[in-house]
């Protein structure tokens, strides 16, 4: 005889024990571990955030002040959105997603970490600009009402992301809004730093304007805030899944100090929603060059995000010469990385380049040369920028740029090469504790390749105009580096690309 089993009995269980997949000891150890981590910090370093969030007097322009606040606004949401921003543990999304439990308790205390932290981060954002574009001294009430201000604009976005996170039909368009918001600051903040506009101080608008446009503001985000409670429960479980996987991937990779664990998420994610087409290419074209080829034409909108870069140098043009040249030599770094996810995969499947006959040194020198043009034309156009604005002094400086190419290429290549981190290593003893080894190594892979710019550096160090000589000796050296770079990580008889 079958047993019918009571299922509101069951219901009621569950209900009763679904709390205990949040591991509330952890999680309020996890909670002093962050209190006491800021605190620690805040007491360290409390100098030093006070010139970033308040100095001592104004010191930006009021464009500049718009551009950011316009930058910070689309890459908080567009951070939001690639976070999810409504996720779930791996056990409750493994278990109680499915289960008959009620949805919105589920995910309400996702909800509202996530519009806690978009609150905070609007509320600090708000904060650090207009202390550096105010007036001093701030009346009270206005100082209390503006970080109160960013708060709610940062929960507004963080509820516009969960808006999109449903699937709705604007969530693309909400997207390229983002990008464009956020291009749109960027750009604001070059030409501010192009056209040298005034630093006065911004006035502060009267009492009677600011607490009423707050208190409208606070409403609106209520009432959109007690609606998203009230359709939490429908949110693809697909959309929450995947943000779980995110959620995921970042808490390993910090774990483990682990970062190739979200590059390849990214990756991943990317291609996986990509329509590919074929196109034929010349065959007397390398196949691997011809790979790299087609995925530069595969990514179309990091190839212009890359071009639109090409203007941050000039951010720190009233920086110190080596500041500047060393972020010179990262950002190439970063436009050489085009198409370094291939040679990942070469690292990973040797059999392919087998059979392919090709050796080791033989793949890595052509999956240099995409690179290097890249890395070539990315500081061609930064340099001609900063010459063009006046920032640089007489010289051949884009000459310079083509030369600098196979020191972007070599960085970018050997940052590819590099797999997993080595938690192995003895780790090194410092007055201020024990520090691990391999992600030290990790971090600083590929980095350590950019000491082949240092004739740049020392160029734009000094200051000076620029000769043909200062070209050809930074050609000189990037060219014997990248040609030692191969020699000394490669063979002609071997396949594997282990070695780096």
């Amino acid at each position: 005889m079958t047993e019918r089993t009571d299922v509101a009995a069951v219901r009621r269980w569950v209900r009763r024990t679904r709390s205990a997949h949040r591991e509330r000891g952890e999680t309020l150890g996890n909670f002093y571990f962050a209190v006491l981590f800021v605190v620690i910090v805040g007491g360290m370093l409390h100098r030093q955030l006070a010139a970033v969030f308040w100095p001592g007097a104004p010191n930006v322009s009021e464009l500049a002040a718009y551009s950011l606040a316009a930058a910070l606004a689309g890459g908080l949401y567009l951070a939001l959105r690639r976070l999810g921003p409504l996720a779930l543990s791996r056990p409750a999304a493994s278990w109680l997603l499915t289960a008959p439990v009620s949805r919105r308790r589920l995910l309400l205390p996702s909800l509202g970490l996530a519009v806690t932290a978009a609150a905070a981060a609007g509320a600090l954002g708000a904060f650090a600009i207009v202390g550096h574009v105010a007036a001093r001294p701030v009346p009270a009430e206005v100082f209390a009402s503006l970080p109160a201000g960013g708060a709610l604009l940062g929960g507004a976005l963080m509820l516009t992301a969960l808006g999109a996170q449903g699937e709705r039909r604007w969530s693309s368009w909400s997207d390229d809004a983002a990008y464009l918001l956020l291009a749109a600051g960027l750009a604001g903040l070059v030409a501010d730093s192009a056209l040298a506009a005034p630093r006065a101080p911004a006035g502060w608008p009267a009492a009677w304007v600011v607490a009423p446009a707050a208190g409208a503001l606070a409403v609106v985000v209520l009432a959109f805030f007690l609606l998203a409670v009230r359709g939490l429960a429908g949110t693809p479980n697909d959309r929450i899944l995947e943000a779980s996987r995110t959620a995921g991937t970042f808490a390993d990779s910090a774990f483990g100090v682990e970062p190739s664990f979200v590059t390849e998420m990214v990756e991943r994610r990317y291609w996986a929603r990509r329509r590919l087409r074929s196109l034929r290419l010349p065959e007397r074209l390398p196949v691997l060059v011809a790979q790299d080829l087609l995925m530069v034409r595969r990514r179309p909108r990091r190839l212009l995000w890359l071009a639109g870069g090409a203007a941050l140098p000039s951010l720190l043009a009233q920086a110190p010469g080596w500041v500047l040249a060393v972020a010179l030599l990262a950002g190439g770094m970063v436009a050489a990385g085009v198409t370094t996810a291939s040679v990942r995969t070469d690292a990973g499947n040797p059999w392919m380049l087998r059979m392919l006959g090709l050796s080791s040194r033989t793949a890595i020198l052509h999956r240099l040369l995409v690179p290097g043009v890249l890395a070539a034309l990315w500081y061609t156009a930064a340099l001609i920028l900063l010459g063009v604005l006046g920032d640089l002094p007489p010289g051949p400086w884009w000459a310079l740029g083509v030369a600098l190419g196979p020191v972007g290429a070599v960085a970018a290549v050997r940052k590819a090469r590099t797999g997993f981190v080595d938690n192995s290593l003895l780790p090194l003893d410092t007055p201020m504790g024990s520090i691990a080894t391999g992600p030290l190594l990790a971090a600083f892979a590929g980095v350590d390749v950019l000491i082949l710019g240092l004739p740049t550096i020392v160029q734009l160090a000094q200051g000076g105009p620029l000769s043909w000589t200062g070209v050809i000796v930074q050609a000189a050296v990037a060219g014997f580096g990248a040609r030692a770079y191969l020699s000394g990580t490669t063979a002609a008889d071997r396949v594997e690309l282990s070695a780096h």
